[in-house]
């Protein structure tokens, strides 16, 4: 009793607890009710995105409750890490007590450096680590397509783990996949894991571009694409994302799946247009988390 009342006044001296009003009495003295402060402390999240031709730059600022508080999305001339800088240092100054900060990456991130992406400019840069040393400040920086998978599943409320996938298929890009196997989001040994553009389909990725211009070109490859995720986490359905999935394509890719998946191995598949919530909603989540104690209860093994 004595640890948590000392706990609990240093919260108030932060104000990350607020007193409320007390409770109704039962005949002894009257106890004292108490709330988490939500606005204690804010995050940023930053979704850079490039598709058909634009570049642009949503963020969200959030309460440590995952509410958000502000969200604006606007087309820049490009994007990089001055760019970046420069949005998480305007947002900063504006809101104050800010704890950590999320950034999606339509690439691959490896210890907060940059590797193969969508926009040019950052390939190759140390994200994470320049901006760490800018702001001291925990800095999350993940695939886009992980974290819109991840919101995604979260926001379904499965009564129980399963597997499930989103695909996006842009305009003028390379495609990409984000896996929830069994509950847990799967992102490889150097998250790696989603760049379906590199699978074996005896052409460049270059080539993959080019055949994606038109439908009996991008058919194939959607087929091939979705039959290897199939074959190998097997999920319980797939969303198709991004401006080259289109409803009236879908029969012709499910079809042409069932080539090689039995029928009672198919998942679901639809397509989803808009993401953009699911997408804003894992970058929130794995922000927040960035602030937790990573600690997992885990089996022993003998």
């Amino acid at each position: 009793m004595a640890t948590c009342g000392n706990i609990l006044k240093e919260l108030l001296q932060t104000g990350e607890v607020l007193e409320t009003e007390l409770e109704e009495s039962n005949g002894g003295r009257p106890a004292m009710r108490y709330k988490y402060n939500a606005d204690y402390s804010y995050i940023l999240c930053l979704n850079v995105k490039t598709e058909g031709g634009l570049d642009s730059l949503t963020y969200a600022v959030s309460n440590l409750l995952g509410d958000v508080i502000v969200e604006k999305t606007s087309i820049v001339p490009y994007i990089d890490y001055e760019v970046i800088e420069k949005q998480i240092g305007e947002l900063i100054n504006i809101y104050g007590n800010v704890k950590a900060v999320g950034i999606g990456i339509p690439g691959v991130v490896h210890q907060g450096v940059i590797g193969v992406c969508d926009i040019d400019p950052l390939i190759g840069i140390p994200l994470g680590p320049l901006l760490y040393n800018k702001y001291e400040l925990e800095i999350t920086i993940e695939n886009d397509m992980h974290l819109t998978v991840y919101g995604f599943y979260k926001m379904q409320n499965y009564d129980e783990d399963k597997s499930f996938a989103i695909v996006n298929f842009p305009k003028d890009n390379f495609s990409g996949a984000g896996f929830i196997v069994d509950g847990h989001l799967l992102k490889g040994n150097t998250k790696f894991a989603g760049e379906v553009s590199f699978l074996p389909f005896d052409m460049t990725r270059e080539e993959q571009l080019k055949q994606s211009k038109n439908t009996q070109g991008f058919v194939p490859l959607a087929v091939k694409t979705i039959t290897s995720i199939i074959a190998i986490i097997d999920p319980v359905s797939i969303a198709l994302t991004g401006e080259l999935s289109k409803l009236t394509l879908l029969d012709d890719i499910y079809n042409g799946c069932l080539k090689d998946i039995p029928q009672e191995h198919m998942p679901e598949i639809f397509v989803k247009s808009d993401t953009n919530d699911e997408y804003m909603n894992g970058l929130i989540s794995v922000t927040l988390e960035s602030l937790t104690y990573n600690l997992q209860l885990v089996e022993k093994r003998k």
